[in-house]
């Protein structure tokens, strides 16, 4: 099956519906039309189910009551796809024993931060859809098994996100990404008080973590996971920069990367993070293995480069990124967009300039009105590469 319903809901509903037939559901990196029908292809017998056939199918049976969701543990639940921002999507089969055990400790973790025994049903609204692996473990696997509730809707803005925490009862839990909670800082909203946040999907800073447990007046809990894995770790960030790892779960560094293994792992998966371990239990992030680049026999980090770019006063957005595809970290330029309303090129060089290397100043640097991002405020590697293209006509 590939769900496609945006109805939170009806996507629960037709997931567990598949997985009690022993279906698989496919999940791909986008609903783009082109994406789903290349990923329908590779999967001959697939098929796609959306809102109107959740619907219509509720209309001609729909007994009261039901039986418990009996899935063998062994069996493929889903296959989740790569979103494409490092390189072409890759398929990541999932079994239903791997997603219970990951949803148990995403459970527990959820109530030891906001404090609540068993007894007590966390709401949660998600700004994530579910077709994606973060969105399906914290807003489909949790209502599912983890006795959690969920808001069937999707907001996107700011006044979109108070309305759904408006709808829902305490002790609310908000799943979100940064790009979503740094509109919410900056918007003149107000907010139903939220007892937790929980970010994803791309870096979140100390200062930004801060600014929205302030604004939401809950804790803020960044997850750590892969389509891959999984999530498999988390942090405190307005307070900790090292990150706490499911018990059960080991790191081990590996010269192209972290290895991460787990009892209800298949196998252990390789992942392209650099991290320095801390005890048995924690690390820190340190970059990604494509993240490190090489220029005239410098070193640097595009992350750290974007970081950076990030930090000067009146940029928005920005994202520093290697235009070239090659098959090693030694590349001749980097590029980058930014959103930094009032401000041209040569002016936020001029600001970069006192905090970067000459070798790695990205030509060339373009002042956009918005990055390329995705529904999930990821920036996918042909998004970037398109948009410099129709900037630059390269």
């Amino acid at each position: 099956m590939i769900n496609l319903c945006d109805d939170r809901y009806r996507f629960l509903v037709s997931y567990a519906a598949a997985a009690s037939v022993g279906h698989t559901v496919l999940l791909p990196s986008s609903r783009a039309e082109q994406i789903v029908a290349e990923v329908q292809a590779i999967h001959s017998h697939s098929y796609r189910f959306d809102d109107a056939l959740v619907e219509a199918a509720l209309s001609e049976h729909c007994p009261a009551g039901g039986a418990p969701l009996s899935v063998p543990g062994e069996q493929v639940v889903m296959i989740g796809f790569t979103s494409g921002s490092t390189g072409q999507p890759k398929a990541f089969p999932k079994l239903w024993r791997s997603m219970l055990a990951s949803t148990a400790r995403n459970a527990a973790s959820i109530r030891r931060e906001l404090g609540i025994s068993a007894d007590v049903t966390p709401w949660v609204v998600a700004t994530v859809p579910p077709q994606h692996m973060y969105g399906m473990e914290l807003s489909i696997m949790l209502p599912l098994i983890g006795g959690t509730a969920v808001h069937a809707g999707r907001p996107l803005f700011p006044a979109d996100i108070a309305r759904a925490l408006g709808e829902i009862p305490a002790p609310r839990v908000l799943v979100s990404t940064p790009i979503h909670l740094r509109a919410i800082v900056e918007s003149s909203q107000e907010f139903p008080a939220t007892d937790l946040i929980i970010s994803a999907t791309a870096p979140l800073d100390a200062a930004l973590a801060a600014a929205v447990e302030k604004k939401l007046g809950g804790r803020l809990l960044e997850m750590f996971g892969s389509t891959e894995t999984c999530v498999f770790a988390n942090r405190r960030t307005a307070h900790d920069e090292e990150w706490r790892l499911y018990e059960g779960v080991e790191l081990q560094s590996a010269p192209d990367g972290t290895l991460v293994n787990a009892p209800w792992f298949v196998a252990p998966t390789l992942l392209q993070d650099l991290v320095e371990l801390r005890g048995t239990d924690g690390f820190i992030v340190r970059g990604r293995n494509t993240d490190m680049i090489e220029v005239a026999g410098k070193r640097a980090s595009l992350g750290d480069l974007t970081r950076r770019l990030l930090a000067i006063e009146g940029v928005k957005d920005a994202v520093v990124f290697q235009p070239e595809s090659e098959a090693v970290a030694t590349i001749r330029r980097v590029a980058a967009l930014v959103v930094a309303p009032g401000l041209t090129a040569s002016q936020v060089q001029d600001l970069f300039a006192p905090s970067v290397d000459s070798a790695f100043m990205p030509r060339p640097l373009l002042v956009i009105d918005a990055l390329p991002r995705n529904e999930l405020g990821k920036l996918p590697r042909e998004n970037l590469l398109k948009e410099l293209r129709r900037r630059t006509g390269a």
